[in-house]
């Protein structure tokens, strides 16, 4: 994938995403002053996020779950609904994807959306310079993983590590971190994510 676009350029997934991200705040019966409350950030940026004239970094999109309530999965666009019957499998072309093009950033959603389930299964894509920022953030539930390929940087509260093909990791989302790509080209990671 090609480098992020230029910063004041928007992209259609922003519009998507905003939109997704409207529809849930309506649903939840929540105000722009509401949501802003909860997640400490300011009106105008969720309202630019909302009509996706400002790309949200995954700090922020987390940010967003923990205040609806819902997973980080649940904020994927074109995400197939939840359905009577739990899905079993999802097919390799039949994923969902979030992609935060400003942050170098996709991740495909590897298991079935389903109301019920507190467990996620991701294949993380890190583009060369990649990362959550230097911020460190935290949310709710509790996160693991595998570097399939590439190299990652992980700074959870003081600690930092360099995880290099075939190391894992384990750790309460609610300790502070970000990660980063450590490698000159991409790092694949697989996350799983629990609430």
């Amino acid at each position: 994938m090609s480098a992020p676009a230029a910063s004041g350029a928007s992209q259609p997934v922003d519009h998507e995403i905003g939109a997704g991200l409207r529809r849930l705040r309506r649903a939840r019966g929540l105000s722009l002053v509401d949501l802003a409350a909860r997640t400490n950030l300011s009106i105008g940026f969720l309202s630019q996020i909302e009509r996706g004239l400002s790309s949200p970094t995954l700090r922020v999109l987390v940010g967003m779950a923990d205040a609806f309530g819902v997973g980080l999965a649940d904020l994927f666009p074109n995400g197939a609904p939840p359905q009577d019957q739990p899905a079993t499998i999802v097919r390799g072309a039949d994923r969902s994807e979030l992609q935060l093009w400003r942050s170098g950033i996709r991740k495909h959603l590897l298991t079935p959306l389903s109301e019920s389930s507190k467990l996620n299964l991701y294949m993380v894509e890190l583009e060369p310079g990649a990362s959550t920022g230097d911020e460190l953030y935290t949310h709710q539930g509790e996160e693991a993983g595998l570097v399939m390929q590439g190299a990652m940087l992980l700074k959870v509260e003081s600690e930092s590590w360099t995880l290099l093909e075939g190391d894992s990791f384990r750790f309460l989302s609610s300790r502070p971190h970000c990660f980063a790509n450590a490698a000159e080209g991409e790092t694949r990671v697989l996350w799983v994510t629990s609430l």
